[in-house]
């Protein structure tokens, strides 16, 4: 078990304190299990309380043994509820807040209104931004934790070429697939911050079942097993001379990497072959432009006139119709943090160490779909690779 260094919590807090004191917030109360996982390094049910100066404060209702083993900050102190703060705060030397940030944008609003008695009069502002702002710079010790990660979907890449047949069903792929990743750590949950935003391991799909729409905010969708969970694995036969998908999310110590790579049995239409080539050579430009300084939008508003160029403007990031707004997406403790490569972002630069999947992919509805997939961290001259499988078309 991989316990978080003091030093890194102390410093993603001093950093959101930075952030906090720029926007003249007097603290920021942090309640989502993603973000108390990144600055404490525990997920134990309570809140953690960050003043604009001096030490963070731990309150655990939940369990207060297991946190103080787990967090490596000084102050974990035990929690009932809401009403403890005043009392706690005091004790630790800390007044009450006059304007205070909360994560407004994932917080139940019965949850904010038992912290909006509290507080008072304090003006409680969204600070989900300056959050991930600093969530979205990755350090040396968790861009070591991603490359732990990626050897999972190494793994699983190995994993379907050895198993893949003609006949077996894309959910008898995936389960093999799961068991493989599962074995090599996989810790099982991944997080997605957006409202209804749901994945469970990955999407697994062959033929017209990847061109399948969906409700998520994803390029392909796929089947499903039923309306309850209307994406990904099915019980589709697989058949030869088909796509076969495997976009899979790589979790380790609670770090997520994302990687597709493309299957087939017998092989692939020209045109689809083309295509995936294509997509390969978008990927090659992204990692080209995408340098410290350079605009999230910049890079996407790139990459979307290369792939019109190229005739894919009915076919780029979903079918026509049902096309996905982004390229990329950041990845870390949850699967859709900053940066996003998509339309829109020009007010925001990539920096060094930033970190997110570029997927460039192509969708051909009653044939199927073909793509890439990569993590990636931002270096000083371009982006390098924290995913590593082979990336040629496996032909069976």
């Amino acid at each position: 078990m991989r316990i978080t260094p003091a030093t890194e919590l102390y410093d993603r807090i001093h950093r959101l304190q930075l952030e906090m004191k720029e926007n003249k917030l007097d603290a920021v109360l942090i309640t989502q299990n993603a973000d108390l996982f990144y600055f404490t390094g525990s997920i134990q049910q309570g809140m953690l309380f960050i003043p604009v100066e001096g030490e963070a404060i731990y309150m655990v209702r939940r369990d207060h043994g297991r946190a103080r083993m787990e967090c490596g900050l000084k102050e974990v102190v035990p929690f009932r509820s809401p009403k403890d703060i005043p009392g706690i705060l005091d004790e630790h030397g800390h007044s009450m807040p006059s304007v205070a940030g909360m994560e407004l944008d994932v917080l139940p609003v019965t949850v904010f209104n038992r912290f909006s008695k509290v507080l008072g009069d304090c003006q409680v502002i969204d600070a989900s931004h300056l959050i991930r702002t600093v969530r979205a710079v990755k350090s040396e010790y968790e861009l070591g934790i991603l490359k732990d990660a990626a050897l999972i979907v190494g793994r699983v890449h190995k994993k379907a070429k050895e198993v893949i047949r003609e006949g077996m069903t894309d959910l008898d792929l995936a389960a093999e697939l799961e068991l493989e990743a599962r074995k090599a750590g996989h810790q099982g949950l991944i997080r997605m911050r957006g409202f209804n935003n749901e994945l469970f391991y990955a999407h697994i799909f062959s033929g017209p079942d990847s061109a399948v729409p969906t409700y998520s905010d994803t390029p392909l969708g796929g089947m499903g097993l039923n309306p309850s969970f209307p994406q990904g694995a099915s019980y589709k036969s697989i058949k030869a001379n088909e796509p076969i998908t495997i976009d899979f999310g790589g979790v380790f110590d609670g770090y997520i990497v994302d990687q597709t790579r493309m299957f087939c049995i017998g092989g692939l239409s020209d045109e689809l072959v083309k295509a995936y080539e294509d997509m390969k050579a978008i990927q090659e430009h992204a990692k080209k432009i995408a340098v410290p300084g350079a605009s999230w939008g910049a890079v996407y508003d790139s990459c979307i006139e290369m792939a019109d160029e190229m005739g894919y403007a009915d076919h780029f990031m979903g079918a026509k119709g049902g096309q996905v707004s982004f390229i990329g997406h950041g990845v870390g403790v949850e699967l859709d943090e900053y940066p996003f490569i998509a339309r829109g972002f020009h007010d925001y630069e990539l920096k060094e160490n930033m970190v997110f999947a570029f997927e460039p992919k192509v969708v051909y509805p009653g044939v199927g779909a073909v793509g890439i997939e990569n993590t990636f961290w931002v270096s000083a001259d371009g982006l390098k690779h924290i995913t590593f499988a082979d990336e040629e078309l496996v032909i069976i």
